[in-house]
């Protein structure tokens, strides 16, 4: 129970009220002086010494709790440190004039892969196939730009789920992990507590619903449902949701789970509106959301270290004719600490390096790392180091190899060795036994007080007695 230390040190530190009532009685009845002070020896010799031992249980518990506490606490965070990044694309628009929506995932689909998340760790959802349509006059191609530069469906594109396979309902499986055992791991989601995933949708949308195939409909509620189980079944640490689509701020009005940052194409009563037509294709190839979010990701590479608020500013109102909304109350990490690739590109850190191995030692991490060398281009002599490691998500410091030597560090390093050496149930119930000792010691010290209060009773009535005859 939460407030099982509160209740105890309640039980341990409150004075005895038949101990305060029998010394009470006896001295406010007029008694004579020599019982007056017999009982003023008998108060201070009991009732010093039990709050004396009161309060020594009380700091005992207190410390034990807190010990106990910060221990399976510091097991936890160990446990869920993050190690890898998802994504979960989809488009739920059919028909040839939907063609934007499956270029905007398209786009997407293709900037992750290229910031270092892997085909195995992205579920690509595509309502429809645009690239074999009748009316499209160039065959197996999909293009989010009027100058046809880039094919977005080239021969490195695996969809998971496409045509009538979108639906509502293996959305929510696919985000649940509650899927029937003939679905293969390509189709489901396998993250874990230390996952961080992005979620894109787009398509067409109202106050706190989204079409999908333009005859279903996945709510507001339906969504934060869905996270909520995630977060109950560990499956992410961090859930970043970008929805393109009409009145997007409305579909993350009943999140609640923590670790969840949401951003949405418009505000309530706010369209959102395509970027420009291809007159070759004939319709629009691009919604502006996502087309001012590719731009933005196109100046960067898998080492930038740009910020998520650096993101969030770069949408001009003015240019996307909507107001981009953000819902930050449920994420606890500064935005302008938290860079973009933790969500879109791999777990990754680079340091860039005059020496490939002079500045650093195997002591430096605490993780283990691979290194490999990389020449700049243009010839120049410097060189990167690219260690893939867990990333720790806060930068290292200077003070680094200082703290390393404080006598307070080590005793934390020690303390958190053993903690991944030690399931963390099992510390959960050294700390219910040690609980368990202290609530017997304190039952034990309450029984024995109440015969030090019968005690005290039988003396009073006993001196009562004698000054009534004598």
């Amino acid at each position: 129970r939460p407030n099982v230390f509160g209740e105890l040190l309640w039980i341990l530190i409150s004075p005895s009220k038949a101990m305060e009532d029998a010394v009470n009685g006896a001295l406010n009845d007029s008694a004579h002086p020599d019982v007056t002070l017999h009982m003023h020896m008998m108060s201070n010799r009991w009732m010093q010494p039990m709050s004396f031992f009161r309060w020594i249980v009380a700091v005992t518990v207190l410390l034990f709790g807190s010990l106990s506490m910060s221990v399976a606490q510091a097991s936890h965070i160990s446990s869920t440190m993050h190690n890898n990044n998802w994504a979960v694309l989809v488009c739920t628009s059919r028909f040839w004039f939907n063609y934007r929506h499956m270029a905007n995932t398209l786009s997407l689909y293709r900037t992750v892969k290229r910031l270092g998340i892997p085909d195995e760790r992205i579920i690509l959802m595509l309502a429809d196939d645009m690239a074999c349509n009748s009316r499209n006059n160039y065959p197996a191609q999909v293009f989010n730009n009027e100058n046809h530069q880039i094919n977005l469906y080239g021969d490195n594109v695996e969809v998971d789920y496409r045509g009538y396979e979108v639906t509502v309902e293996n959305f929510l499986r696919v985000l649940t992990g509650r899927h029937e055992t003939a679905v293969p791991r390509s189709k489901r989601l396998l993250s874990d507590e230390g996952s961080h995933i992005l979620l894109y949708m787009t398509g067409h949308g109202g106050d706190q619903f989204l079409k999908f195939q333009d005859s279903e409909e996945l709510q507001s509620h339906d969504l934060a449902d869905a996270v909520k189980q995630m977060k109950e079944k560990h499956r992410f640490k961090e859930l970043l949701i970008m929805v393109d689509t009409c009145q997007a701020a409305t579909l993350f009005s009943q999140l609640h789970s923590p670790g969840v940052l949401a951003i949405g194409s418009s505000m309530k009563g706010e369209n959102s509106y395509s970027h420009h037509l291809d007159s070759d294709i004939g319709v629009s190839v691009v919604d502006r959301f996502t087309f001012y979010t590719l731009t933005f990701f196109e100046k960067l590479n898998i080492y930038s270290n740009a910020s998520l608020s650096s993101l969030f500013d770069s949408y001009n109102p003015s240019f996307l004719m909507s107001t981009a909304y953000y819902r930050v109350d449920l994420y606890l990490r500064p935005l302008n600490e938290v860079p973009v690739t933790n969500f879109f590109g791999s777990v990754m850190k680079t340091i860039p390096v005059d020496s490939p191995y002079e500045s650093f030692s195997d002591e430096d991490f605490v993780s283990p790392q691979v290194e490999t060398r990389l020449d700049l281009k243009g010839g120049e002599a410097s060189q990167h180091v690219l260690r893939a490691a867990v990333n720790h998500e806060d930068k290292i410091n200077s003070s680094f190899m200082k703290e390393k030597h404080c006598s307070h560090h080590l005793w934390w390093k020690h303390l958190q060795d053993k903690l991944d050496e030690t399931d963390a149930d099992t510390v959960v119930k050294l700390g219910l036994i040690t609980m368990a000792m202290v609530l017997g010691f304190s039952t034990w010290l309450s029984a024995w007080r109440c015969k030090v209060c019968k005690s005290v009773e039988n003396v009073e009535g006993k001196i009562s007695f004698h000054l009534t005859n004598g």
